[in-house]
């Protein structure tokens, strides 16, 4: 496979050395990626200021393209400008932090793989719930088993898979569960402080993600120490409500 390799993390990233160790020893890799740390952008783009680009060698060799913006700006550029030709696969992570429940919906790394999949090219997230070395090892050898299942079988035009893996030894992992996103908030909280300029600011936290008792959500089914594979759309239209919203005769509202 040719795969475009990116983050949300920063070219420097452990994970994303790791993931592209596991790969491109049997495929040909292109990594274009933040030029610095860019987690919780969600799907946001660079329009007021240039996009600028440098190849670099990290990690003892590794060379890469480092972009001056988001993960989404990242995949366009990959693909519009540094690719000869649509890769076959973009993959992004992997990810040190899950990327479950509400969090996806402001997550970089998922972000960029929705991204490629608008442009019709199959796209993963992979993300782990810590950072040991061990995880990321474990993880990568799982992303890249997964996305030769994925080249294989293809995706739907405008769905991607986000990956979550347990940061625990490979022999306790539970197993492989096909999951669905939850929506369960976090409690957060925002502790008002004030700078030595006697100016006030707030410095946003929150406490951990609320749990549900049904396996079959990605957050609960991760605490359960399983993988989770959780197929996401680009589009969000609801479809029950569209049908809904039909019924109400908005059309005969005056203005």
């Amino acid at each position: 496979m040719n795969i475009l390799l990116t983050n949300d993390d920063g070219i420097h990233a452990e994970g994303l050395w790791v993931l592209y160790g596991k790969l491109h020893d049997r495929h040909a890799v292109t990594v274009v990626a933040p030029d610095r740390e860019r987690s919780a952008v969600g799907h946001g783009i660079t329009l007021h200021q240039p996009l600028r680009t440098a190849l670099i060698k990290v990690n003892g060799g590794g060379t890469g393209y480092a972009v001056e913006g988001t993960p989404v700006d990242c995949v366009k550029i990959g693909l519009m400008e540094i690719l000869d030709e649509k890769p076959d696969m973009v993959i992004s992570g992997i990810n040190p932090g899950a990327n479950v429940g509400v969090n996806i919906n402001y997550s970089g790394t998922v972000a960029a793989a929705k991204e490629a999949a608008l442009y019709k090219v199959p796209a993963i997230a992979v993300s782990i719930r810590g950072c040991t070395d061990d995880a990321y090892d474990f993880a990568a050898s799982f992303a890249r088993t997964l996305a030769e299942h994925v080249y294989e079988k293809g995706l739907p035009f405008g769905t991607i898979l986000n990956i979550n893996v347990p940061d625990i030894p490979s022999d306790k992992v539970a197993g492989v569960r096909i999951s669905r996103q939850g929506t369960a908030l976090y409690k957060e909280y925002l502790e008002k402080r004030t700078d030595p300029r006697n100016r006030t600011y707030y410095w946003h936290g929150h406490d951990p993600q609320l749990a549900s008792d049904n396996p079959d959500i990605d957050c609960t089914a991760l605490d359960d120490n399983f993988i989770t594979i959780t197929p996401i759309k680009c589009d969000t239209t609801d479809y029950d409500m569209l049908e809904e919203l039909k019924q109400w005769d908005i059309h005969k509202i005056s203005f």
